[in-house]
């Protein structure tokens, strides 16, 4: 009891021990897979023997591994023995290199002085190399370059050329300076032959372009010029003899667009259309801007390879070089180009002074000139001002435009030679509407004219001076002849033949109570200034609306407000004189002013007398308050604003002579007894009644 008690612990950790161990372990598994191959049976016999078969086991084991590596351990030992007569063989060679060392020490001598020597050989042959290379040209180079055709290999060898002398600029600073002279002798004569050469065998590429209509500059000749524009001299001449080919083939070519036409007759000849001015001009001017922008273009492609892509831009913009390169560059094609252009001038400054002198009517004229003057500016800009063109443009501008201000000048004299007869309704004559159309016309060409962007619009008011002014005097002399030979009355006597006594008499009364009420009232130069009042409105009023003449509108303006005040005052004055009173202004502007100090009271002055200016406001108030055509009403001004605006003045100027009496009568100083009785009318009522 008390052993079992004592094993109990021992057994509870062993157990313990075994419920602990994990069984899903791969050793474990091993294991027991091993164990099942031999043990078969669970048997306690079994058991007690499983210690010993597994010692068992282990040693037959070990058994087989020591039979299994017998031929190893064979093998092993054959290898020692192979590697043993290794080392002696090895031991044998030692001592025979160890022999040797002595007797081949001088040929390891000799042999590491020939390699210094070779790679010291073989640097000095890479830089005679590299002499060769930057300082000598080859054969082939030299061939190259003395050739008459030109191709690539020469234009890489003048580089060359270029470069060696660029090289023996820097060989002049070191202590070669001998060898360096020598070498820049040597590639200067190569250079300056092949500059002469290349000069000539551009010149002929010239030539062979001047002979074709459209020509296209080649690679080759863009290389050949960028290299000749190092010598300015040579590339002067080359620029001159593109000058002179392309003139001669741009004057073949006008001529023949001008007679002959395109290929096939299309386009057709120029001079076809000679009987329309402004279609013949305008085609000689289209082709001249057209073979403008062609010449220019080849010109640029070769004066200025490098620009070539940029003929489209600006005259002055140039892809590369400075500021003086660039204009240098701009002077050499605009002394081409007026070169080229320089032969066609004539023939077409011919042709326009034969248009001009044709005599064509004012618009073509103003057409024609309004279109040498987009020409002028556009050539201007591309071509440069000073140039033969661009003169014999404007030149041909001033001509068209003083063609236009001619025929101006002579259709004004002759409206002023023979001024017309003013109409019985005081209406404008006829040539005033002709004028105002002709004008219209000429505006609206005028704004449909394109201008450059470079130039202004012309000024536009000497057009319109040029063509209303005569008219206006036209207007003026007959408004004057008429006022000359007894106002209505003689201009109608005039027109109307000696047996119409009756009827003339009939036509002027019925025409002196439309202008004015009675004789008295109408001036005789009412009609005159109605006249030309209605002349200046309708040359006026078209032109309302029309920018290009608003300066001219605002001068018609004043000119009919003068003639307004005029009638106005003539009016008035006639009025003042039919009622007395007129005599009498004068001294009552004089009681009123303070300043000229205090004369006789106006009641005492005979002129001013209370009987004299009783009964001149009677004869007053008579004509305020009496019909409605007591008081002029401009019936004939023909603008119904014009005349509203007149009467309206005349009632507001004598409103204010009224006031001006009323304020003296009842003025105390005066002396009038009754002024009341004088002035029966405040001037408020007056002004209600005259609709003030």
């Amino acid at each position: 009891m008390g052993s079992s008690t004592a094993l109990a612990p021992g057994l509870s950790r062993k157990l313990k021990k075994v419920l602990e161990t994990r069984t899903d372990s791969s050793d474990l598994l091993s294991s027991l897979n091993t164990l099942s191959t031999f043990y078969s049976e669970n048997s306690p016999q079994c058991r007690r023997n499983l210690r010993s078969n597994v010692e068992k086991r282990s040693l037959s084991i070990n058994q087989e591994f020591l039979q299994a590596s017998i031929a190893a351990q064979q093998a092993l030992d054959r290898v020692e023995e192979e590697v043993d007569s290794l080392a002696e063989c090895c031991d044998k060679i030692a001592k025979a290199l160890s022999c040797c060392n002595a007797s081949t020490g001088d040929i390891m001598t000799t042999t590491e002085r020939l390699k210094q020597e070779l790679q010291v050989t073989t640097q000095r042959q890479e830089i005679v190399s590299y002499f060769l290379r930057d300082y000598q040209l080859s054969s082939e180079e030299i061939n190259a370059l003395r050739d008459e055709q030109l191709d690539e290999n020469f234009f890489k060898a003048l580089a060359h050329v270029q470069q060696i002398h660029a090289n023996c600029k820097l060989l002049l600073r070191t202590h070669h300076q001998r060898a360096g002279l020598e070498l820049m002798d040597m590639m200067a004569v190569y250079q300056e032959g092949a500059y002469e050469r290349l000069c000539r065998w551009v010149q002929q590429e010239c030539r062979r372009l001047g002979d074709i209509d459209n020509p296209e500059v080649s690679d080759l000749l863009r290389t050949a010029v960028r290299c000749l524009k190092e010598r300015p001299v040579l590339f002067k001449y080359c620029a001159e003899e593109v000058a002179n080919m392309r003139h001669n083939a741009l004057f073949r070519r006008f001529i023949s667009a001008l007679t002959r036409g395109g290929p096939g007759g299309l386009p057709r000849p120029i001079e076809v259309h000679a009987h329309d001015p402004l279609r013949y001009v305008g085609d000689m001017l289209g082709w001249l801007h057209q073979a403008l922008a062609s010449e220019r273009e080849l010109v640029l492609a070769l004066l200025d390879p490098d620009a070539a892509t940029d003929v489209g831009s600006a005259p002055q913009q140039f892809s590369n070089g400075s500021d003086n390169e660039s204009a240098k560059t701009e002077a050499d094609l605009t002394f081409v180009l007026d070169r080229i252009f320089e032969g066609v001038c004539r023939p077409f400054k011919v042709r326009v002074e034969q248009v001009l002198q044709s005599q064509p009517n004012l618009i073509v004229a103003y057409k024609l000139s309004n279109t040498l003057e987009f020409y002028s500016y556009t050539i201007s800009d591309l071509l440069g001002r000073e140039t033969a063109l661009s003169n014999t443009l404007w030149v041909l501008k001033d001509a068209a435009q003083k063609t236009f201000f001619d025929i101006l000048k002579t259709r004004g004299e002759k409206l002023l030679r023979y001024p017309p007869l003013v109409a019985v309704d005081l209406s404008s004559p006829p040539a005033v509407r002709e004028g105002i159309s002709l004008l219209l016309e000429i505006i609206e060409t005028h704004n449909g004219m394109m201008f450059p962007a470079s130039g202004q619009r012309p000024d536009f008011d000497p057009v319109i001076s040029a063509l209303l002014d005569p008219i206006i005097q036209m207007c003026e002399q007959a408004a004057e002849a008429h006022k000359s030979k007894g106002g209505i009355q003689s201009s109608r006597r005039s027109r109307i033949g000696p047996d119409s006594t009756q009827a003339r008499k009939s036509s002027v009364d019925a025409l002196l109570e439309k202008t004015g009420s009675a004789t008295t009232t109408q001036s005789r130069e009412t009609p005159s200034r109605i006249f030309l009042i209605n002349c200046l409105c309708d040359i006026r009023q078209p032109l309302i609306g029309h920018e290009v003449a608003s300066q001219y509108i605002n001068k018609l303006g004043g000119m009919i407000e003068s003639h307004i005040h005029g009638l106005v005052d003539k009016e008035v004055e006639a009025i003042l004189r039919r009622c007395g009173l007129s005599n009498k202004m004068s001294h009552f502007r004089g009681s009123l002013n303070k300043e000229t100090g205090v004369g006789k009271p106006l009641s005492e002055l005979e002129d001013t007398a209370p009987a004299s200016l009783s009964d001149s406001l009677k004869t007053f108030f008579g004509l305020i308050l009496g019909s409605e055509n007591s008081l002029p009403e401009f019936e004939q001004i023909q603008v119904p604003s014009i005349r509203s605006e007149a009467s309206v003045q005349v009632a507001r100027s004598l409103l204010e002579a009224y006031e001006l009496i009323y304020e003296a009568i009842m003025d105390p100083d005066n002396q009038y007894p009754d002024p009341k009785s004088l002035a029966r009318h405040p001037p408020d009522q007056i002004r209600t009644i005259l609709g003030i």
